[in-house]
């Protein structure tokens, strides 16, 4: 979800509704102190040159206590400290949502489940440029709803 990659999608693919989603349920998550990862896609991309690449859109939520981890690959676990991150907060289960759902959003839940976490895609929140690539996604993955979240929220102590 960042400037780079939305900037001329932002109606057409009706941004506003995703991020309303990813940031309701970032905020349910970090009001359990579970935690609420940002992973900024750097593929092609340099810091120096291109200061937009790294910055999340404005609709995103980003809190002072979230993380934001860059990666090159369209899988984020592939040569990044994530897997190792997400252990070492005992985190079992993942969501992911975002953009790019025929690339940055299949291999990152892929990865997840090579490692052995319980990974699904957050209902409403993931986006791409081609709507067979949604249909797609959500039809051979597993999905997660918001109420969901709420309930399991909820039965956490």
């Amino acid at each position: 979800m960042q400037n780079l990659f939305l900037h001329d999608h932002m109606e057409k693919l009706n941004v506003s509704e995703a991020c309303e989603y990813i940031n309701y349920v970032s905020g349910l998550l970090r009001a359990k102190d579970q935690i609420v990862v940002h992973i900024q896609d750097m593929e092609g991309a340099n810091a120096d040159t291109d200061p937009e690449a790294r910055n999340s859109i404005p609709e995103i939520t980003v809190a002072p206590t979230d993380i934001q981890m860059a990666k090159e690959f369209s899988n984020a676990f592939w040569k990044t400290d994530l897997e190792q991150l997400l252990r070492e907060h005992g985190v079992e289960f993942i969501i992911v949502a975002g953009f790019a759902a025929e690339h940055c959003v299949t291999f990152t839940i892929n990865g997840a489940q090579e490692r052995g976490f319980q990974a699904a895609l957050l209902q409403k929140a993931i986006l791409s440029t081609r709507p067979d690539a949604i249909t797609s996604i959500y039809r051979d993955r597993h999905m997660i709803s918001y109420p969901v979240i709420e309930f399991l929220m909820e039965t956490m102590a």
